[in-house]
């Protein structure tokens, strides 16, 4: 608009110049002003179809996203519960509504820009949205689910259908690419093209994903389907001005390759789309990686029919703890070494939503204990948010506070606050040991209450998909189910760390996972689990 009122007013100033006073007199000049009035005319109409375009985007974006908030407002964490739905969540306020607003801002709209001000300090930045990525990768991989499984919303348990376009997929593959993630580039890109391939609308151009494709699969070390690639962006963009380079230099990696291999031509290149299994994923800082996702997805879980047959169910009274006589708790053996069990209805609902009450205004980015240090920091291995409450926030939580100390029979003085933690997008705690070993001896020193004896954990949530919590060292599933809680202890009663306890939450596929930590200390448990002679006692 500012561009053609520029040219309006440069183009009016020249009728009313004071040399043009003699242009009437001249058919041939007035005949300059026929066409220069259809220049007028046609830039009038441009403005005029821009204005429209801008106002039907407006229209179309305004109708979509009332009717998604419509539907998502309904159900806030159901509707979140879907990890595309988060990670679209994220692109929209980072990404695609700073789009909106530049569009708006270009015939400035005071109400507008003056809401986008408020709320702009609220909404989730450029890390939030490469967070959510990440997230659907890591599900990906743990849950070994194809892009397209994805982009089509093919995903277990699911409340509500979520897709992802070709610019979706094409932006996770550049964000993979950019973070040197060729595997992940790969597989995402892949989708990209598939999915325009196939008809769909899109404003990112075949030649960009080509361009990304290629070289992330060259990284892969596949330079057959490289140089394929490469030669169909070339056919589509002569020009381009990195292709013609790559593809000199690949031909010639390959040519010397088939050189020392004493071998004239190629293999015909496999035309097979690219799948998950096509190449390997690279390995990663995690030795049990493999078994930790298998048992996640509930593959090799040790449980034979020997050990199902040493499980049983009980009612505990706490040892006739007045409070549990009238109503013992109901507990279930999960394992048999270590010893793991599982009690029922330890939390009503009730209890639940009032707990996720007071924890939601203090929830922040949970935090792991540096083992060098001592000092608490974010680890992308722990994605979650937390909060800590104290008996004295609220009778309920003084009463569960009570409650497992009545089930356990170990004093709670001496235990940390209770921890609530909520798993967003993909939301896990890789594995990990809840006590400190011997090479990090100042972990909870400055606690003054020993080691972490035993943890109590409360599910206070249903999981649709993933979210289990896993012991890879012996092959130990154990699934959310509200309202119930697992205990076990992580120490041996010669205050040796078993480190048979090392576990995991695994992510997040579908759901809102809330769970409570209690962690439970050395100090103050002398008289209540007396020590043992021998080292694995």
């Amino acid at each position: 608009m500012a561009m053609f009122l520029v040219f309006t007013l440069l183009t009016l100033s020249s009728f009313s110049s004071p040399t043009g006073a003699e242009i009437f007199t001249s058919i041939s000049q007035m005949t300059d002003l026929i066409f220069t009035e259809r220049e007028l005319v046609q830039s009038l109409k441009e403005y005029i179809e821009a204005e429209e375009m801008k106002l039907e985007a407006v229209k179309s974006w305004a109708n979509k996203l009332d009717m998604l908030t419509r539907l998502s407002t309904l159900d806030p964490e159901g509707f979140l519960a879907h990890p595309v739905n988060a990670y679209k969540l994220m692109k929209r306020l980072n990404t695609e509504w700073s789009e909106l607003e530049s569009l708006v801002l270009q015939d400035p709209s005071d109400g507008f820009i003056s809401n986008m001000s408020v709320h702009r300090q609220s909404f989730p930045d450029e890390e939030d949205e490469k967070g959510a990525a990440k997230a659907l990768m890591r599900l990906q991989d743990t849950y070994k689910l194809d892009s397209e499984s994805f982009s089509k919303g093919k995903l277990p348990g699911v409340r509500y259908n979520a897709e992802l376009t070709v610019d979706d997929c094409f932006d996770m593959g550049k964000l993979a690419y950019n973070e040197n993630d060729y595997y992940h580039s790969v597989l995402w890109m892949q989708q990209a093209l598939r999915q325009m391939d196939s008809g769909e609308d899109t404003k990112t151009a075949k030649a960009d994903i080509l361009d990304y494709l290629s070289y992330s699969v060259y990284q892969m070390g596949d330079l057959p389907r490289a140089i394929e690639l490469t030669r169909r962006l070339v056919a589509i963009d002569p020009s381009h001005q990195r292709a013609g380079g790559n593809l000199r230099y690949f031909e010639r990696l390959l040519f010397k390759e088939l050189r020392d291999r004493g071998r004239s031509q190629q293999e015909p290149t496999d035309e097979r789309p690219i799948q998950l299994d096509t190449y390997e994923r690279p390995k990663d800082y995690l030795p049990e990686r493999e078994v930790y996702e298998a048992l996640c997805r509930g593959e090799g879980v040790k449980m034979t029919q020997k050990r199902r047959s040493r499980l049983f169910c009980r009612y505990q009274d706490g040892d006739r703890n007045p409070r549990l006589l009238l109503k013992p708790m109901k507990e279930e053996d999960e394992w048999d070494s270590p010893h793991i069990v599982r009690f029922l209805e330890a939390l009503s609902d009730e209890e639940i939503e009032k707990i996720k009450e007071l924890a939601k205004p203090k929830l922040a980015r949970a935090t792991v204990r540096d083992p060098k240090t001592g000092v608490l920091t974010v680890a992308n291995y722990r994605v979650s948010k937390s909060a800590w409450l104290e008996g004295e926030d609220d009778p309920v939580i003084a009463r569960v506070n009570q409650r497992i100390e009545d089930i356990t029979g170990l004093t709670v003085d001496t235990a940390e606050l209770l921890q609530v933690a909520n798993y967003g997008v993909g939301g896990q705690y890789e594995p990990h040991y809840d006590f400190s070993r011997k090479d990090e001896p100042d972990a909870f020193k400055s606690l003054g209450t020993g080691n972490r004896v035993a943890t109590f954990l409360n599910y206070m949530s249903d999981v649709e998909a993933g979210g289990a919590t896993v012991f890879p060292d012996f092959g130990a599933a154990i699934w959310p189910r509200k309202g119930t809680a697992v205990f076990w202890y992580n120490l041996f009663k010669s205050g040796e760390g078993d480190y048979r306890t090392r576990h995991a939450a695994c992510p997040v596929l579908v759901g809102s996972k809330w769970v409570s930590n209690k962690w439970i200390h050395e100090r103050g448990q002398e008289f209540r689990r007396p020590c043992g002679l021998t080292e694995v006692d």
